[in-house]
């Protein structure tokens, strides 16, 4: 504890934690993702003794590069991270009943797979909704509580009539009544400025008491001047990457918060020193895989403009482009704004921002509002992704699926059972339980990567068998 009258109060603190992001959403948000395992361990030793709070290292699109690019299996990741970080901390970031997929899974694969997550080696599980609909994050929140693991359970921030201070801050005790040990604001945008996220920690922190942690993004530029604000409002806990992976579209970098809190009432108590040799061993990683990198430079300010997140809008850019269709740019980000609203206000976040984005460019292109839907938007209509945070508009949800009757109950509640179906269906390429669990999130993908991995260990075994014939063994 500190007590410092620099600050123009007496102000008592313990250290502000870090949780460090490179392993994970740092890699993700600047090269897709597609950093390898043998790539990370030379550094995690040196990690191991920073003293973060905890480590990112696995959930949100690491899971499906893992088997789709790098022929890498996600959970052998993870146990070879769990068996190098002797001292840390490791978490992962969860998509409530999307798991690490892209749309609903059932009940009983939420429940295998936060069991198999923690049995594997993870401490820490951050669970959000693309709505913010609580009823998506209550299975695997259930869960994480029955595995003994620690539940935190993220808002996502954005920015419409809905999203007030107050309706943040319910959400934030709702959580709490859920068995949330902490509270992450996610910001997954870039949105969240200095003061409301002061108000936002000061309220959450007076009325929920529990550890709050802030994550942002550095896209538009508010980021540091963001966590300042929320650290000096009262926040426990802030997201950062080591240099190489930090800025742009992924987090404030981690060695300028040690130095700009070293000394103050919020001291992160860990060393420059220490992070030195780690960013070092980074900037390399970085120059192997620099074709990878988005090419973002400063900040995007069109993330304040247009209040969607970075990916979000370089799509945009990619799509019209391949229809010769740039010009219109301007009108699709217009109608995002008017889809959004018209959708109920949906934070745009994966799988919504997907939706949102599709649907708009749709209705540019084809030139009349609303003729060509997907089936994934239909779904959101018919409340399967669940409960919009505010009313969709009745004209269009009747364009969409007619006189068809939007479920009114938690989404999971409708899907059949899936274990048992997919354990017969690639029962020949089992090799581990786990299996299991990655033919249900991505079937075809996951297919592939088995019977791959399958032939791989029976051709070492056959050989291993071979070179071990006629071979003594003492008695």
């Amino acid at each position: 504890m500190m007590n410092d009258k620099r600050f123009g109060e007496n102000v008592t603190r313990k250290a502000v934690g870090i949780t460090e992001t490179s392993l994970r959403d740092g890699h993700q948000s600047l090269m897709a993702t597609r950093m390898r395992t043998d790539d990370m361990l030379p550094v995690v030793e040196m990690m191991d003794e920073v003293g973060f709070h905890s480590l990112e290292v696995w959930g949100g699109a690491t899971f499906d590069t893992c088997m789709r690019f790098l022929d890498e299996d996600p959970w052998e990741r993870l146990r070879t991270l769990r068996r190098h970080f002797k001292k840390s901390k490791l978490q992962m970031l969860l998509r409530g009943q999307n798991i690490v997929g892209y749309r609903h899974y059932a009940d009983d694969t939420v429940r295998e797979f936060v069991k198999r997550a923690v049995g594997n080696g993870l401490d820490i599980i951050r669970i959000f909704d693309a709505l913010n609909d609580l009823r998506n994050m209550e299975i695997a929140a259930d869960q994480v509580k029955k595995e003994g693991a620690h539940l935190q359970m993220a808002i996502s921030y954005t920015i419409s009539p809905v999203h007030t201070l107050e309706a943040f801050l319910q959400m934030a005790l709702d959580m709490v009544s859920m068995g949330a040990d902490s509270i992450c604001i996610k910001d997954m945008a870039g949105l969240l400025g200095p003061m409301d996220a002061y108000e936002l920690v000061k309220n959450i922190k007076e009325k929920a008491n529990v550890p709050v942690q802030m994550h942002t993004h550095y896209t538009s530029g508010l980021a540091s001047m963001t966590y300042l604000a929320a650290i000096m409002a009262g926040a426990d806990v802030v997201d950062c990457a080591i240099s190489p992976f930090a800025m742009g579209t992924s987090q404030p970098a981690t060695e300028t918060f040690v130095a700009a809190l070293h000394g103050s009432p919020y001291d992160t108590g860990l060393s420059l020193e220490k992070l030195i040799p780690i960013a070092e061993y980074l900037k390399k990683v970085r120059e192997k895989y620099s074709h990878l990198f988005i090419g973002m430079q400063g900040v995007d300010v069109n993330v304040l403009a247009y209040q969607i997140p970075g990916g979000m809008y370089s799509n945009f850019v990619g799509q019209l482009k391949e229809q010769n269709a740039l010009d219109k740019l301007d009108i699709v980000l217009k109608e995002v704004e008017r889809v959004r609203r018209e959708m109920g206000y949906p934070p745009l976040v994966t799988p919504t921002s997907q939706l949102v984005g599709t649907q708009a460019t749709l209705n540019v292109l084809v030139g009349e509002r609303w003729k060509v839907v997907p089936k994934e938007v239909q779904n959101y209509f018919l409340g399967l992704y669940g409960r919009p945070p505010a009313p969709v508009d009745p004209e269009v949800q009747r364009k969409v699926i007619g006189d068809q009757e939007p479920i009114s109950c938690r989404p999971g509640e409708v899907i059949e059972p899936e274990l048992e179906k997919a354990k017969e269906a690639i029962e020949p390429w089992i090799l581990q339980p786990e299996d299991v669990l990655s033919y249900i999130l991505f079937p075809a993908v996951a297919k592939d990567f088995l019977v791959r991995k399958y032939a791989r260990t029976v051709k070492r075994d056959v050989g291993l068998g071979e070179a071990l014939e006629g071979v003594a063994y003492p008695m």
